[in-house]
């Protein structure tokens, strides 16, 4: 039984060996478009990719973070400004994308992405503020993805959305865990509706990581003119203790945003 068992484990990991150095072939005929490519995780991607030899389209909220990739790649790359909260800037990015990849289709969606401000507790917060980050971190992610679908299925390829481990806890209050939770929803709807044609969807969820994004002096500015606006009856329940442990808190404690509950917010 024991040699039985030893052959198969044997098997598995000889199996996962060979999987893991497999290398795509025919690199430069693939194409990847990365949302979010300004800074963090989009911006590192894409030159990663871009060092592999994939052709990458990399899209940029701003023109100054387009120049920026484009002078630390190669002349593969391709920048697009984009902003996914705006349906008209979307579908011209879809557009350019569909000039560039013609019949070949697009091999891999990558949506990047996000913020993750405002954050505090939920009571302290007005529906623009949820509104805000879930046009960012949701919305913007379907209306990328469906604008980009019929291009993936032409060539077979994947969507990876950028989840959060706040797709599957909740760790503080505020749209960005609602927004994680929703991209985590879509993209299992997604991942069943679509390999019924060869595509595949994956999602990534990460902890913390030390980007712009989760710059503590942002975090603790943002909430701080959050309480400043708040009412004196919510002030008065939280306390000026509240306000003075966060800020203590917040300096000492990379990871920590409101006391007690950990700030994980990585991209984008």
């Amino acid at each position: 039984m024991w040699l039985y068992l030893a052959v198969f484990v044997g098997l598995y990991y000889l199996l996962h060996w060979y999987q893991e150095r497999q290398v795509l072939s025919h690199l430069r005929d693939r194409y990847v478009f990365i949302t979010g490519c300004d800074s963090g995780f989009g911006k590192l991607l894409a030159r990663q990719l871009d060092a592999r030899g994939l052709r990458v389209l990399a899209a940029c909220l701003t023109e100054k973070g387009a120049e920026q990739l484009r002078d630390q790649t190669s002349d593969r790359l391709e920048t697009v400004t984009l902003d996914v909260t705006k349906t008209e800037s979307v579908v011209a990015a879809a557009q350019w994308v569909k000039e560039r990849v013609g019949d070949r289709g697009l091999w891999g969606l990558v949506n990047n992405a996000g913020i993750s401000l405002p954050v505090a507790p939920n009571e302290l917060l007005t529906k623009q503020d949820f509104v805000t980050i879930l046009d960012v971190n949701l919305l913007g992610v379907i209306d990328v993805t469906l604008s980009l679908l019929p291009l993936v299925r032409k060539a077979k390829g994947r969507v990876v959305n950028v989840s959060s481990i706040c797709g599957r806890v909740s760790l503080f209050g505020g749209g960005y865990c609602i927004s994680k939770y929703g991209v985590e929803a879509f993209s299992d709807s997604l991942r069943r509706e679509l390999s019924y044609f060869g595509v595949k969807v994956a999602m990534i969820e990460p902890g913390y990581f030390k980007t712009a994004v989760t710059s503590k002096e942002r975090f603790l500015k943002s909430f701080l003119e959050i309480w400043d606006r708040s009412s004196p009856e919510v002030k008065q329940i939280y306390g000026e203790k509240f306000v003075a442990s966060l800020e203590s808190g917040e300096r000492s404690k990379p990871s920590c945003g409101i006391p007690g509950l950990p700030l994980v917010s990585e991209e984008h």
